[in-house]
């Protein structure tokens, strides 16, 4: 067998190979289309309350107005959150480092 022939054989069996691995992997992605469309979801709402921060003013106020105490609770727990996030993303960077 010349080398030419040798090439092509090798080059149809390296495409065949691509080609079922890349079945196997879209079988396998398959599993990660639902959560990972969630996510996509969840940073596109993510970016739109950034771009429209009225929104999400005008909810804390409906939330104010219609039920006080819930609306204490919320801003509770808030405020603990943000409290532990500043604290872990402090210690994350080390000291002497401003967050």
């Amino acid at each position: 067998m010349n080398s030419v022939t040798r090439i092509r054989a090798e080059r149809a069996h390296l495409l065949a190979r691509a080609a079922v691995e890349r079945e196997r992997l879209s079988v396998r992605l398959q599993a990660w289309e639902a959560p990972l469309s969630l996510v996509d979801r969840a940073v596109a709402a993510a970016h739109y309350v950034r771009r429209h921060p009225q929104w999400l003013v005008a909810a804390a106020l409906l939330i104010a107005v219609l039920r006080p105490r819930r609306a204490l609770a919320l801003a509770r727990n808030g405020l603990i959150a943000w409290r532990a996030w500043r604290w872990i993303a402090q210690s994350l960077r080390g000291p002497g480092r401003p967050v």
